[in-house]
């Protein structure tokens, strides 16, 4: 595990191509978030084997529009690993790297949307009944989650709000197959 540097790039957008199966939304999602305006700087981290590139997992900075005030949080989004080295810890670890550099940092939450039952074994629980309310109708219920760190404070429940990047590329809850 390391910090991504600009020459991890063209690996990171291929891992994600690759992971994701998708026309490259969530590789396009990476590299606007790397320049995106928000409270924080992002935080992207790469996992390498053998000189390549074969997990990745970014935090960029959102908002919480708390009742006291609005709170700059992370979101933990993309998360990805080459599909054959899927299943082998590499993304659990990613995400104990992410969790640990959202603590120093000094952030207070660090939201997600995923699978339920793997998040919540690596530090996640459900965001609803914690007091918070998802940014979309499109997120289900169990995969809205939400990481407490030590500058969590009580007060800090509210909705959470993707910055921008997220909107423009359509990458908020699960899109209609239909439509």
């Amino acid at each position: 595990m390391r910090p991504e540097r600009a020459d991890d790039h063209p690996g990171v957008h291929a891992l994600h191509t690759r992971a994701f199966g998708d026309d490259g939304r969530v590789s396009r999602l990476v590299a606007e978030l790397r320049g995106a305006r928000a409270g924080s700087a992002p935080l992207s981290f790469v996992a390498v084997l053998d000189g390549a590139v074969v997990g990745h997992v970014l935090l960029s900075g959102c908002r919480l529009d708390a009742p006291r005030r609005i709170v700059d949080v992370l979101s933990l989004s993309p998360l990805g690993v080459l599909p054959e080295h899927q299943g082998r810890g590499i993304g659990t670890r990613l995400v104990r790297h992410a969790l640990a550099a959202a603590e120093e940092s000094g952030a207070p939450l660090v939201f997600l949307e995923g699978d339920p039952r793997w998040y919540r074994t690596r530090g996640f629980e459900p965001a609803t009944p914690a007091g918070f309310r998802s940014p979309s109708l499109r997120i289900p219920e169990p995969a809205f989650q939400v990481a407490r760190l030590s500058a969590h404070e009580p007060w800090m429940t509210g909705t959470f709000v993707y910055s921008e990047p997220f909107w423009a590329l359509d990458c908020v809850g699960l899109r209609d197959p239909e439509a």
